[in-house]
């Protein structure tokens, strides 16, 4: 009777669990349909509300393929900076340089390569799409990533030393678990930066050839440059329909298992078990299937299990030799001297292919460009000044309560992932009754977006405030105002600034969707060099297109080295909480 009764419990999970995998199968063989059809560079976009499920399924797909490179090249690129202090001198100024070029500007060089390598099906327009998310994700995590490594408390790095940590080991067993909570948050903040540019990766103009690809980004924009309002709103819900799904299913899961990696502890923050863990436990399917493979993992290893193993044959020794091998001085210099090589070269390839584009821009079109930077500029810093306003009070308010951190974190997941540009013909009407002009109005519609990079990464930090120092502070009689400027603000100091770098990277980006616009039939624009881009690779002009290119990344890499360099530096070195 017993049995019986288990079994019955478990039937929702089982039939839930098949039901979810039977989806991403034919999800899976959908979307690889859609990438071997015949080329079709401006697919038919149905604004029906039949089609809604297939575009958020595939706008789904492309965002995680982009996630999933951008966690590689994260974890590649964020350690070998942080630990080789040569890599680090060129690797921090490409990504600076990399960051600071918005999507537009991968957009012709990409879109002309790919579909010329595969002319003949959609496999070259698909890539284009991931390639320009993933421009949109990769920078803030690899930034968080690096920040964190090089913010490594040294008792830490003490005792990885006093125990033997060999350097794979210490990755994996001190420096990734202490940066986690970072990189769980910038991975959901990054995702939310490919979703913003969504309606730009999947549907775009170059020249006079429209390219589209069936997505939610495609709908929304179909649906704003045909006034369809019904139509709108219904991207608007498929949209946030999406996010809730995939926060049930992979975020809250990912965070709840990333809460053992938390230095501090939060009182009264439990991590309760998210759905998906639930029904992955109580499915019966699963276990028999888990159980099953693990007898026939142990049942393996023990019939090829030698009688009397040869420690010169041993696995475990060859293993260790050929760890031994990469672990030679000479490899990585051999490495590094090779992409130093290699990137020089490309470095004078696109220079000279630059300089050549640059030269034939007249002068009239320099200070077009130039006049456009001081706009851009100013409504960059603007963002960064009303987003820290806001933000920092609110996350160290949350993050030091576990209470009011369990109640608002699923709701800021939810609404930072939704991309703002869906919202802006929402927001301009709503600015517009205010009276509002368009060239504030395009500043606010870029604080949409870049606003939660600064919330996300505060919230990280005031989470790994001493509750320590801040029990003894409230014993001794410290007033509030007193905790703030002496403990909390301090403490959350160094991941404010990677969040302002970040948030202001964003800016930048956002400009070419915020300074250029189609609301209710009309093209908005205002003087910014966000519009200056969009205006050039609409038009198919390189020229202009390069102008404001290299004057973007040159304002860019000088804020970075000189302003944001040093404030960094302060943190780093003088708002250490192990200093």
């Amino acid at each position: 009777m017993q049995k019986v009764q288990i079994k019955y419990r478990s039937l929702p999970s089982d039939l839930l669990i098949l039901a979810i995998i039977g989806a991403v199968i034919y999800a899976l063989v959908a979307f690889g349909q859609e990438w071997q059809a015949a080329y079709n560079p401006s697919v038919a976009i149905d604004l029906s509300p039949a089609s809604l499920p297939k575009y958020a399924v595939f706008s789904a797909l492309r965002g995680l393929c982009a996630f999933v490179i951008s966690l590689l090249f994260t974890f590649v690129i964020g350690y070998w900076a942080a630990k080789s202090t040569r890599a680090e001198k060129l690797i921090i100024p490409v990504l600076d340089i990399l960051q600071s070029i918005p999507v537009l500007g991968f957009l012709p060089g990409l879109v002309l390569a790919l579909i010329s390598i595969f002319p003949n099906t959609n496999t070259g327009l698909e890539l284009v799409s991931i390639i320009m998310i993933f421009t949109g994700q990769v920078w803030n995590m690899t930034f968080g990533f690096y920040y964190s490594l090089k913010s490594l408390p040294t008792d830490f790095n003490e005792v990885s030393q006093l125990i033997g940590l060999n350097p794979w080991r210490k990755l994996w067993k001190v420096e990734v678990p202490f940066s986690m909570m970072h990189l769980v948050w910038n991975s959901l903040m990054s995702l939310s930066g490919g979703w913003f540019f969504l309606s730009v990766c999947e549907a775009f103009t170059l020249g006079d050839q429209n390219y589209r690809l069936p997505g939610l980004g495609a709908y929304m924009s179909v649906a704003i440059q045909q006034g369809d309002s019904k139509a709108m709103f219904l991207g608007i819900f498929a949209m946030a329909s999406l996010i809730i799904i995939m926060d049930m299913l992979i975020w809250r899961p990912i965070l709840a298992w990333a809460y053992q990696f938390r230095t501090e502890d939060v009182p009264g923050l439990t991590s309760p078990d998210p759905l998906m863990k639930n029904l992955l436990r109580e499915s019966a399917i699963l276990n028999w299937f888990t159980l099953y493979l693990r007898r026939r993992a142990l049942r393996n290893k023990l019939l090829e299990a030698p009688e009397e193993p040869s420690p010169k044959k041993s696995p475990k020794n060859r293993n260790w030799k050929f760890l031994r091998f990469f672990q030679q001085a000479w490899l990585p210099k051999i490495i590094s001297g090779s992409f130093l090589v290699l990137t020089l070269l490309i470095m004078v390839l696109g220079v000279s292919r630059l300089a050549a584009l640059l030269v034939t821009v007249g002068p009239q079109a320099w200070q077009d460009v130039l006049e456009g930077a001081f706009y851009t500029l100013i409504r960059v810093l603007g963002c960064v000044v009303l987003g820290t306003l806001w933000t920092v009070p609110v996350a160290i308010w949350i993050g030091t309560s576990g209470k009011r951190l369990r109640i608002a974190q699923p709701i800021i997941q939810i609404v930072a992932s939704f991309p703002a540009p869906m919202l802006y013909p929402l927001a301009l009407g709503l600015f517009f009754s205010l009276g509002i002009p368009f060239s504030i109005s395009s500043m606010l519609l870029m604080l949409l977006g870049i606003q939660w990079y600064i919330l996300f990464n505060v919230l990280a930090g005031a989470m790994r405030i001493p509750q320590e120092l801040d029990m003894a502070m409230k014993t001794i009689g410290s007033s509030r105002t007193k905790r703030w400027f002496k403990l909390y603000l301090p403490s959350i100091f160094p991941s404010l600034v990677t969040g302002w770098v970040t948030a202001a990277g964003g800016a930048w980006n956002a400009s070419i969707v915020a300074e250029y616009l189609t609301y209710e039939g009309q093209v908005l624009t205002t003087p910014g060099l966000g519009s200056l881009l969009s205006q050039a690779a609409f038009s198919k002009s390189f020229s202009l297109l390069a102008a404001s290119l290299t004057v973007m990344v040159s304002v860019v890499v000088i804020l970075n080295r000189s302003l944001w360099a040093k404030i960094y530096f302060v943190a780093q070195n003088r708002y250490r909480l192990d200093s």
